[in-house]
């Protein structure tokens, strides 16, 4: 065989808190069933190391070019049912599924009427990670399918104006004449029917949104998403089991959502080519004898322990544990000698996609409605004038709130670094709390004109008390290992041949819109030059 085939109240007020992110972030497809975890000594032609999206499309085009590939996923493969015969939580009702090894539930909107409403959970591996720096809150989705499992599927490509900005040395004509429509395709985007948009109540607080801002001169536009609108049609005519018009989405979501686990990875499992080991976590990577790797892999029990320690050889690998994942793992073989040949932009470059979250109090005479649905689907464009693009995101807590919220995606020139901390022993990132305020007063610039307008005020109870903005965490974290600068300009580490990285690390902190069709579009693009040049 050649090397490349080896190759209640309480209730309202945590659903409050805990739906009011979603905006950032059909019948369950277990699509990426493990059939028997990676075995130790085991030799594979290509690790990936987490399954999101660049993880996920770096696994089907090696597939599809007949490579064996083994999928390394700390989370969970969420294909399962639990207790209440559904694979995911409710947003209403947090329990044991909803938090990655937390005790306590940490939503991005944290408070309501001034008071603190997050709850005690068992600790257990549930699918939303709010992973703690010094200045920030960072979420990520924990689990086979990545932040795809936890975000609110806004599938936005950047205006073409904005790309040199976002990838400096790629070029934009093919992204946009080859690449974004091949993510786009196979990521199942989709836009909202705008008649049916204009009727439905699930979408009144939309209406309103759209209303304000064109008052106020800005552009209102509607956004793709990766939720099958023909389900959510059926969801409010009442024929389906509610999925986003129950508010399932910042812990999963049990039907409509196109997560990866519907698209690329039921894809990339159908060509038995590859294979998943969930609640596996790489710790180490090393040259081996042969050109090849060694890699070490601790698996986890459900509530986080170690339960088995792993050394398997790698042809090649592939990291793709997300920005985050994938810059503290390099930044911590660097350092500790593993993978000494990394570069000096190994870490640097990260940013927080400018996000940056607020509520208006609206008046009694511009209702948001009881009923709204979970999946975002418009914004206000004021990038080019503010600096600033607002998705006008639900606040579906079952009863009416008059207030309208949003998460505002900016343009932020601060970046952070990844760095060892060798007498802690861990990797630590710089960011400031502070560095924020560029985001708020680019947010500022749509928002305090609205205010002005419509003669309403600033929410002060959402995250803190008397705290207007959101300034605290970031869903949509980005860059640590930029490409073309940590990487050459395909994501190889080119000090260590068979070394790639293929997610949003490579993407210098920003994409002006949501990143995820950024990142798939990205991957598609380098795993082609991969596989041409490289295999």
């Amino acid at each position: 065989m050649s090397k490349q085939d080896d190759f209640s109240r309480r209730g309202f007020l945590t659903a409050t808190g805990a739906l009011l992110g979603t905006a950032a972030l059909g019948a369950h497809s277990p699509a990426a069933r493990a059939a028997a975890p990676i075995s130790s000594g085991a030799h594979v032609a290509a690790l990936v190391v987490g399954t999101g999206y660049g993880g996920s499309v770096a696994a089907l085009r090696l597939a599809e070019a007949g490579v064996n590939v083994h999928l390394i996923e700390m989370g969970q493969a969420w294909d399962t049912p639990g207790p209440d015969g559904k694979i995911f939580c409710n947003t209403r009702e947090p329990d044991y599924r909803s938090y990655w090894l937390r005790t306590r539930t940490k939503a991005p909107l944290n408070y309501f009427l001034g008071f603190p409403i997050d709850r005690d959970i068992p600790r257990h591996a549930g699918i939303l990670d709010a992973e703690e720096f010094g200045g920030i809150t960072v979420y990520q989705g924990r689990g086979v399918g990545g932040g795809s499992l936890v975000n609110g599927g806004m599938a936005v490509t950047p205006r073409r104006e904005n790309f040199a900005a976002v990838l400096p040395s790629v070029n934009p004509d093919e992204m946009y004449a080859t690449y974004y429509p091949r993510a786009n395709a196979a990521l199942g985007v989709g836009t909202v029917d705008p008649a049916w948009f204009d009727t439905t109540a699930c979408y009144q607080y939309a209406r309103v949104g759209r209303k304000h801002a064109q008052r106020s001169g800005f552009p209102f536009v509607f956004v793709p998403d990766v939720y099958d609108w023909n389900y959510m049609k059926q969801e409010a005519a009442g024929t389906v089991p509610q999925s986003a018009l129950a508010g399932e989405i910042l812990y999963g979501n049990n039907h409509g959502k196109k997560s990866l686990q519907k698209t690329y990875l039921a894809r990339a499992t159908a060509t038995g080519r590859v294979t998943v080991s969930p609640l596996h976590r790489v710790t180490s990577v090393a040259p081996a004898p042969g050109g090849a790797y060694t890699v070490v892999i601790e698996q986890l029990n459900t509530t986080g322990d170690t339960v088995a320690t792993k050394t398997v050889t790698a042809d090649r690998v592939f990291f793709a544990a997300g920005s985050v994942g994938t810059s503290k793992l390099l930044v911590k073989l660097k350092a500790t000698g593993a993978l000494p040949a990394l570069n000096g932009e190994i870490g640097k470059g990260w940013g927080d996609n400018g996000n940056v979250m607020c509520g208006r109090a609206n008046h009694l005479w511009d209702p948001t409605g009881a009923l709204q649905s979970a999946i975002p689907c418009c914004g206000i464009d004021n990038w080019a004038a503010g600096g600033a693009f607002a998705e006008v995101a639900p606040l579906p807590t079952g009863i009416e709130t008059f207030a309208s919220f949003y998460l505002s995606i900016t343009n932020n020139p601060h970046r952070a670094q990844f760095s060892w901390n060798g007498a802690a022993g861990k990797v630590e990132l710089n960011w400031q709390t502070a560095w924020k305020q560029p985001s708020i007063e680019m947010a500022k610039s749509i928002f305090d004109k609205i205010n002005s307008k419509e003669g309403t005020i600033y929410r002060t109870d959402l995250f803190g008390v008397y705290k207007i903005w959101g300034d605290h965490l970031t869903y949509h974290p980005l860059g640590g290992a930029v490409l073309n600068k940590a990487t050459d300009n395909y994501g190889r580490l080119t000090a260590y041949p068979g070394l790639y990285v293929i997610d949003g690390a490579l993407i210098p902190g920003n994409t002006t819109v949501n990143p995820f069709v950024t990142i798939t579009a990205l991957a598609e693009r380098n795993i082609e030059r991969i596989i041409a040049a490289d295999l």
